[in-house]
């Protein structure tokens, strides 16, 4: 029973728990929710590649990866760009390939101000292209989400999985809501290798 669980926690699904309120309002802080960790590409120890792939991601999913700058602590964001598409924040809109997706449900302040990009990447930043094997994601709460406008593109290999539904607490039981659809106006960008590593 012990392999059984470590088999399936390992390649399929797993729990995690929101820590914080960077996903407000679709994922809240204290829900718990259930991630599918194949769709993506399962990982194998002593292995980079991933097996077992199903599907690429898309923009609007919301996954779960492990953070580039310290891969002991996951994250979870909104992939809102894919290869080749083009990135920019323009006094807190988010724009793909100069198109402003239909955003719904996301946060934004209504501050006095707003910042220059010189001055801090959180309401202007870019453009900027997402190579090959990466993505651009972000929070829901996008005052309050340290995301790719400050850590840079994910790349795949990151990746863990797909959030899938809430099961706790009772009150929120609910499946996770990609808002795929927010993009369906968004023309594809053009695919761009990877900078080679120095």
């Amino acid at each position: 029973a012990i392999l059984i669980a470590i088999v399936i926690r390992t390649f399929f699904i797993q729990a995690f728990r929101i820590p914080t309120s960077s996903m407000e309002d679709t994922l809240l802080i204290g829900d718990q929710l259930i991630a599918n960790k194949f769709i993506y590409g399962s990982s194998v120890p002593f292995k980079k590649e991933k097996i077992l792939k199903f599907a690429h991601p898309k923009r609007g999913d919301v996954v779960i990866f492990r953070y580039p700058e310290d891969p002991k602590f996951m994250f979870i964001k909104r992939c809102v760009a894919i290869p080749g598409d083009t990135v920019e924040v323009r006094d807190k809109k988010l724009y793909i390939n100069e198109k402003a997706p239909v955003e719904k449900n996301f946060i934004y302040h209504k501050d006095i101000r707003t910042f220059p990009a010189a001055y801090a990447p959180r309401d202007n930043f870019g453009p900027f292209t997402v190579p090959e094997g990466h993505l651009f994601v972000m929070g829901d709460n996008r005052d309050f989400s340290a995301d790719s406008r400050f850590w840079g593109f994910l790349p795949y290999d990151y990746l863990r999985g797909k959030a899938w539904v809430v099961y706790w607490p009772p009150n929120r039981w609910r499946g996770i809501k990609h808002e795929t659809a927010a993009y369906e106006g968004v023309k594809p960008g053009v695919v761009q290798e990877a900078p080679a590593a120095q």
